[in-house]
């Protein structure tokens, strides 16, 4: 083979992947118009008198928490007052070297409760369990270090109700957010997960627990994961929920049964993405059972969480998620192309590993090969522009799509300057953060390949997002949803 050959080869090699890349992104925003349409028209149902309320099944939120002095208060009082029937808080602090702790029995009244668990999952040993005087629904578990699955399966070891929701230590929630990611329980009887939308709480404020105004981060590594986060959920999870296929439930907000997570064996202690390994194996387990089953993403109910600020927390990030990636598939990698896979797994388990397992190799790899082949003379000037347009180009259209979804259906950003901003956000992001974010990522799978030590990892939280008011009676601003205004 000479070398003209193999340029060709390469060259050919390159643009059919990034041709594929994106046309597998255009397919799911398609199945994510789609499902906003359809959404659209039953919001019509929506102020009719709801029959429902109180038969919702009871749901146990599990709360994670390790160093979240700064922001664990303000989050545990926005889900003290969420609109559902019954519900209960358990958090776990997970060995906290910070005030952690402190700050819990100061704000919430907490006292030692002699209580029996059935460990039916295995964690570190639980040094105590707490219980607040002021919120009889709350209570802390105070554990030697384990991460955080072993954090999640303590709580669910302690949780009363067939439903558990967990939720990161630094998130907020919008007061009908439990009401709407557990209504798929109720329309039909084989749900076993559901996921919602997970939005940046940087640059908005937060009173009292209350999300009080919907705003932009002014720091630039903040403002690349709002559009991020807006193309991820908007039609990355939609999309692959109306095929039943949906891979991933964020950590910071998915509801599970609880039966169905002991039966699949709990969250796994020594994996980085403990989120996506659970949600895949559990895809597994029932399939080879051939038990009717459905995983479905929620976009109306939103968590707000805070994202890093800064170079370092914002890479050992990326890097853990592409560890936890690359764990996730492996641990479960009978179920691509089996006999039982269905869509899960000759969908979406293929796609994960060609497009954001192997990703970032290729598509690295494809940047500088067809920069230095243009720059050598090895490949024409046509030839490099069409690979700009479909690299770059088409990544442009596709956050672009993100965001005119993200305006159709749920106007969050109520403001034109936010979407004017969002805007140069979407056309800059190709420019640098995304090859950034690929470099990262390509870190983290030579990290998996090299068998480094995992572990949970720590992110700086700020907190300057939230404002706590003395008075627990002060009117405060609600954020309307559904129209992203405030009333």
């Amino acid at each position: 083979m000479t070398q003209q050959m193999i340029i060709e080869f390469m060259t050919w090699f390159v643009l059919a992947y990034f041709v594929l890349l994106n046309l597998g992104y255009i397919s799911l925003n398609l199945l994510s118009l789609f499902s906003l349409y359809r959404m659209g028209q039953e919001r019509v149902l929506e102020d009719l008198p709801p029959v429902i309320t109180g038969l919702e099944p009871a749901i146990s939120i599990l709360v994670p928490a390790y160093n979240e002095e700064t922001t664990i208060a303000a989050s545990i009082r926005s889900m003290l007052q969420l609109a559902y029937s019954e519900f209960e808080i358990i958090i776990i602090n997970d060995g906290s070297k910070d005030a952690t702790l402190d700050v819990l029995k100061r704000e919430f009244g907490l006292a030692l409760f002699p209580e029996s668990v059935s460990p039916q999952l295995e964690t570190k040993p639980v040094r105590g369990i707490y219980r607040s005087a002021k919120n009889p629904q709350l209570r802390v578990i105070d554990k030697e270090n384990g991460g955080k699955a072993d954090s999640l399966n303590a709580g669910i070891n302690l949780a009363r109700h067939p439903l558990f929701c967990g939720v990161d230590a630094d998130s907020i929630l919008a007061r009908d957010s439990l009401q709407k990611v557990a209504r798929p329980f109720l329309r039909d009887p084989h749900m076993v997960a559901t996921g919602g939308t997970v939005r940046v709480a940087n640059g908005c404020e937060v009173q009292s627990g209350f999300l009080s105004r919907v705003g932009l981060p002014t720091n630039p590594w903040a403002l690349f994961q709002v559009v991020e986060y807006l193309r991820a959920f908007l039609f990355g999870r939609l999309g692959w929920s109306q095929l039943n296929a949906m891979l991933i439930i964020s950590g910071a907000f998915g509801l599970f049964k609880t039966d169905v997570v002991i039966a699949a064996g709990g969250y796994r202690p020594k994996t980085i993405g403990e989120d996506m390994e659970l949600v895949v194996r559990i895809h597994r387990m029932l399939r080879e059972q051939r038990v009717p089953y459905r995983v479905e993403f929620v976009p109306d109910p939103v968590c707000w969480t805070e994202v890093p600020e800064d170079r370092k927390t914002l890479r050992n990030q990326r890097i853990r998620w592409q560890r936890g990636l690359s764990e996730s598939l492996c641990a479960n990698w009978r179920l691509m192309f089996s006999a039982r896979g269905g869509p899960p797994g000759w969908l979406a388990f293929p796609f994960m590993v060609l497009f954001e397992w192997l990703g970032p190799v290729v598509e690295l790899g494809g940047y500088l090969f067809m920069a230095f082949a243009w720059v050598f003379g090895l490949v024409s000037w046509d030839a490099f522009a069409v690979f700009l347009f479909v690299a770059v180009g088409l990544g442009i259209l596709l956050s672009a799509s993100g965001l005119l979804l993200e305006e159709m259906a749920f106007h969050i950003y109520p403001r034109m300057r936010h979407i004017g901003l969002l805007s140069l956000i979407v056309v800059l992001e190709n420019f640098g953060y995304r090859q950034l974010n690929s470099w990262w990522r390509l870190i983290g799978l030579y990290r998996w390949a090299t068998q480094r030590e995992s572990t949970w990892g720590e992110m700086k939280r700020r907190g300057s997002w939230q404002q706590v008011q003395p008075e627990p009676q002060a009117e405060l601003l609600q954020v309307d949803q559904g129209k992203g205004n405030s009333k």
